[in-house]
């Protein structure tokens, strides 16, 4: 991705490193923790030469995240840029991003709330090409039977946050 005013940053939490991107409309990528700095910078699919590094613009995202990871209930209430989003994805994404901390949805309920009832498929196509895990949070979305399915940062990690969630630090 490039663009003008894209800033980005690589910075390390409990779990390893995380990369952010952002334009001038708000959050546009995150990466899940990755083993190295390089990783998570690589992930987040930027032209270096034409993004600027940006520690201070992202000190307070990347000061929840490691809250979150420590276990911290956090809300990311941060402005987002989904305009490479079709329709269907930014109503999936905002309707997902509205599901409590500790709480979750299915697949169903999603599509039923954005008033797409066999959309199900669809919710978990978009939801497998959320940019911004942990800010739209996905891993909070179940199968109906209430099990784990397919998601991008693996079923390992979708587990992780789940049970972090589920045991909150105030």
């Amino acid at each position: 991705m490039t663009g003008d005013n894209l800033r980005y940053f690589i910075f390390n939490i409990s779990a390893g490193w995380m990369g952010v991107l952002s334009s001038a409309k708000g959050l546009v990528r995150a990466t899940f923790p990755r083993p190295s700095a390089e990783e998570a910078r690589c992930l987040l699919e930027i032209d270096v030469d034409n993004t600027e590094f940006s520690p201070h613009h992202f000190e307070y995202l990347a000061e929840r995240l490691r809250a979150f990871f420590s276990g911290s209930k956090v809300a990311f209430p941060d402005a987002l840029d989904l305009s490479v989003a079709t329709p269907f994805q930014r109503r999936v994404w905002e309707t997902t991003r509205l599901i409590p901390y500790g709480e979750t949805l299915s697949y169903r309920q999603v599509a039923e709330r954005i008033e797409n009832p066999r959309a199900s498929r669809a919710v978990g196509q978009a939801l497998g090409r959320n940019p911004l895990p942990i800010i739209v949070p996905c891993h909070r979305v179940l199968a109906s039977n209430g099990g784990l399915c397919g998601f991008g940062g693996g079923l390992d990690m979708k587990q992780y946050l789940l049970t972090l969630e589920s045991q909150i630090v105030y």
